[in-house]
C-alpha cells in the first residue's frame, strides 16, 4: 500500500514539476512499469538527442532500487549495448548508494548527470573507456553520431 502511494506521489510530482530535459510517465502495463525521457544536455555529444527509457519499479520499492534502462542505444562508457547503466545510486549497499530516501526524479536527474559527465573509471564499456579517455575527440565523434542515428525525433 505505502508502494504504491509514494509511485503516485512520486509520479505526480514528476508530472507537473519535472526536472529540467526530463519526462516520467507511467506505461499502460501498470504502476510498477515507467518510461522516461531525457534530453541531452547542451555541450555535450548528446545535445538534442532524446534518450527513451524503461523503468522497472520492484515490489520492494523504495527498500529496492527500481531498474532503469536505456531504450535507446547510446554511446557511452558506463551504459551498455543492452542499455544497463554503471550508477552507485542504482544498485543497493555494499557496493551500490541506494537509499530509500532517493527517487525515481533523483535518479533520472542523476543519469541526466552521467550522461553528461560519464565515469570512465567505472566502465561497463571498456573499450569506449578507454576512448573517452585516451582518444576524446573519437569519442565525442562516435556519441554525436550515434546521437544522431538513434535519438534524433
Amino acid at each position: 500500500m505505502q508502494r504504491a502511494s509514494r509511485l503516485k506521489r512520486e509520479l505526480s510530482l514528476l508530472t507537473t514539476e519535472p526536472p529540467p530535459g526530463i519526462t516520467c510517465w507511467q506505461n499502460e502495463h501498470g504502476l510498477d512499469d515507467l518510461r522516461a525521457q531525457i534530453l541531452g544536455a547542451a555541450d555535450t555529444p548528446y545535445e538534442k538527442g532524446i534518450f527513451n527509457l524503461e523503468i522497472v519499479v520492484p515490489e520492494r520499492y523504495p527498500f529496492e532500487p527500481p531498474k532503469i534502462r536505456f531504450l535507446t542505444p547510446i554511446y557511452h562508457p558506463n551504459i551498455d549495448s543492452a542499455g544497463r547503466i554503471c550508477l552507485d545510486v542504482l544498485k543497493l549497499p555494499p557496493k551500490g548508494a541506494w537509499r530509500p530516501s532517493l527517487n525515481i526524479s533523483t535518479l533520472l536527474t542523476s543519469i541526466q548527470l552521467l550522461m553528461a559527465e560519464p565515469n570512465p573509471d567505472d566502465p561497463l564499456m571498456a573499450d569506449i573507456s578507454s576512448e573517452y579517455k585516451y582518444n576524446r575527440q573519437l569519442f565525442l565523434l562516435n556519441a554525436k553520431e550515434w546521437t544522431e542515428k538513434y535519438a534524433s525525433q
